[in-house]
């Protein structure tokens, strides 16, 4: 009969008790919402720096094959046109050794060859080579 005479009360503390409950799992959900959030803009800020780093290892990867092109032949035979990843160059009045030490060198770069002409004129040679790599 006790009971009866605290119904209200019981019901009231109760639904009060609910309300904590029902409080502190919001609060623990929108907790875990904001830790999982920083996460996420952790790993997107990690996986940035290593695509911007993989850029970076291989611009100096192409730097390293364009130098080794750069270095066989005297600037004033080379004309340089690189854009992005293709590399386009053409060389003017190359001798037959040169000329070989060139396609030698070209052949064994690792890269796409997409355009690869050769004239001759004369005793010299002409060359035009465009890449991709």
């Amino acid at each position: 009969m006790s009971l009866k005479k605290y119904q209200n009360e019981l019901i009231a503390l109760l639904a009060f008790l609910l309300m904590l409950g029902a409080f502190l799992y919001k609060n623990a959900q929108v907790s875990s919402g904001v830790a999982q959030a920083a996460s996420q803009k952790r790993s997107i800020s990690e996986f940035k720096e290593i695509v911007a780093l993989k850029k970076i290892w291989a611009d100096k990867k192409i730097s390293k094959k364009v130098n080794k092109l750069k270095e066989l032949m005297p600037v004033s035979k080379v004309k340089w046109s690189k854009k992005g990843k293709k590399l386009t160059a053409s060389y003017e009045g190359l001798s037959s050794i040169e000329l070989n030490k060139l396609i030698s060198k070209i052949l064994n770069l690792a890269v796409q060859v997409q355009l690869l002409d050769i004239q001759k004129s004369g005793s010299s040679y002409r060359v035009e080579f465009k890449c991709k790599w």
